[in-house]
């Protein structure tokens, strides 16, 4: 039994892999940036504006939601895009989600569970950077 476990294990030893679904399942939160590409910045701009922050921040969204998300997929500059996504969710968070920090939604979940998988997701692809499978070749920018 001890040796099937081992074999088992054995197989499923594949931290590169792991890191390459992680990076990419990540990277489906360009979802979120595109529909903001799609629709205009508008919203987001008026929500800044309401917080006393210039409109142009709003562009940041492209770069945590959009370009981040691209690259960690790819794994160019892997750390640096997933700690600029980890930013991005940090200010969601205070611009949305504060107020539901302690709060759960009408289908009992955590208010703002998909902002923390998503920072959490950030810092640990940042962490582990991306791995073997990865388009840059030095691993000391990936």
């Amino acid at each position: 039994m001890k040796q099937l476990y081992i074999r088992f294990t054995t197989a499923l030893n594949k931290p590169d892999l792991a890191i390459l679904l992680l990076r990419i399942t990540y990277g489906l939160l360009i979802f979120h940036g595109w529909h903001k590409l799609h629709d205009g910045l508008g919203g987001i701009q008026g929500m800044l504006a309401g917080y006393g922050i210039p409109a142009f921040v709003a562009y940041g969204v492209i770069i945590g939601e959009v370009i981040a998300p691209v690259m960690m997929m790819l794994g160019i500059f892997t750390r640096l895009a997933a700690l600029s996504a980890a930013a991005t969710m940090i200010v969601a968070w205070l611009m949305v989600g504060i107020h539901h920090t302690f709060a759960l939604s009408p289908v009992g979940a955590w208010a703002i569970e998909d902002i923390v998988y998503y920072f959490m997701a950030a810092i640990v692809i940042a962490l582990f950077g991306s791995g073997r499978y990865s388009v840059m070749s030095n691993p000391l920018y990936r």
